[in-house]
């Protein structure tokens, strides 16, 4: 009878092993995840003082888009939660886009090949953040079903497991684009 207890006993503290672990390893998912998405952020904005550089050589007296750009990536640089970081992201992607349309009003710096480059290389950093932010928000998914799902939810809430928050697109950047012929 004694080894019976034991026997119960001893699944019952493999269980809870197992579970305690796969919480810790998809909360580690979801910081990797995270990070990952805070390295393409901080390439983008590694990219724009080079692009507001280029353009200023030929628009110089556009002076308050230069400011919108710079303060923009200053909020993305400072963002700490997914929240701010959206927030953030949304904002300097209509700076950028500002940006680009003062560009459009410059033949010769459209032709530079500086300029070219830089547009390049920020339009892959974009398509990098988009990757992120998918791979980002599907292992938060995958960790919020876990900790919200039984028996997850006793162990997350044995072990205070939080439910993390999705990088969600601000409202602009939701609405299309209108386009006119």
């Amino acid at each position: 009878m004694g080894w019976i207890v034991t026997a119960i006993l001893l699944a019952i503290i493999g269980i809870v092993i197992i579970y305690y672990n796969r919480l810790i390893v998809l909360r580690n998912r979801v910081d990797n995840a995270w990070s990952q998405i805070e390295v393409q952020l901080k390439r983008r904005a590694d990219l724009i003082p080079n692009l507001v550089e280029t353009v200023k050589g030929y628009a110089s007296h556009e002076r308050e888009v230069f400011e919108k750009v710079t303060q923009a990536r200053s909020s993305l640089l400072g963002a700490r939660t997914p929240k701010e970081a959206a927030q953030a992201e949304g904002e300097l992607t209509s700076a950028l886009k500002t940006l680009f349309a003062v560009a459009e009003a410059y033949p010769e710096l459209k032709a530079n090949a500086n300029f070219q480059e830089l547009q390049k290389q920020l339009e892959e950093t974009e398509n990098k953040i988009a990757y992120t932010r998918q791979f980002y928000n599907d292992t938060v998914l995958i960790y919020n079903n876990a900790i919200e799902t039984f028996p997850g939810v006793i162990f997350a809430r044995l072990f205070n497991f939080k439910r993390r928050e999705f990088f969600e697109a601000e409202e602009s950047e939701r609405v299309a684009p209108r386009i006119s012929f």
